[in-house]
């Protein structure tokens, strides 16, 4: 896996890797969202999205992957939300008629069913990985990590061991609703 790029101004540490042999970065961008109490009085997060536009070296077609954190726990699940669609918005931007995929730490353990019907009223797809993904404290196990997703099905979602970060990071397959139609 090759780094595409990832996040400058926080300590996020958001970033998309690709695999060189089947996949063109063309375009990154970092996104500001709405900030919570939280980012205004501990430490900012500036970027919580970033978002690459790919070139399928195999399908001939593009898409947009992205990188996603949403505002810590202390904040309302209104206002992940409201993250979650600025997001879907901002990435509309890099190529709105692309499909998408946006994984990340959605910070949304309980009231999941609530954000599908949200997510899905939008226009998307939620898929959840097959294992919980947060699991450093008793009170906070769960689904934390989602995936989001419009123009692709969605085929697995594996949590994977933890790595350096206190979530265990996911590994999602996915395909392209457009390479399955022309299949």
């Amino acid at each position: 896996m090759r780094l595409a790029d990832a996040t400058k101004l926080n300590r996020l540490g958001l970033a998309i890797y690709y695999r060189p042999d089947r996949f063109t970065p063309l375009d990154t961008q970092t996104f500001e969202l709405k900030k919570s109490l939280h980012d205004r009085i501990a430490a900012p997060a500036h970027e919580r999205l970033i978002g690459t536009r790919f070139f399928d070296d195999e399908t001939g077609s593009e898409f947009t992957a992205a990188s996603f954190h949403a505002a810590p726990l202390t904040a309302s699940n209104s206002l992940r939300r409201n993250q979650i669609k600025a997001a879907h918005v901002a990435l509309r931007q890099m190529g709105d008629d692309l499909p998408m995929v946006m994984v990340g730490d959605y910070n949304y353990p309980l009231f999941q069913r609530g954000l599908g019907r949200h997510i899905t009223k939008s226009g998307y797809d939620l898929s959840l990985s097959d294992r919980r993904t947060y699991t450093r404290y008793k009170i906070f196990t769960g689904h934390f990590d989602f995936v989001t997703s419009v123009g692709m099905t969605i085929d697995s979602v594996e949590t994977l061991p933890i790595g350096a970060s206190d979530h265990l990071p996911i590994l999602v397959n996915a395909t392209s609703i457009a390479k399955q139609q022309a299949a």
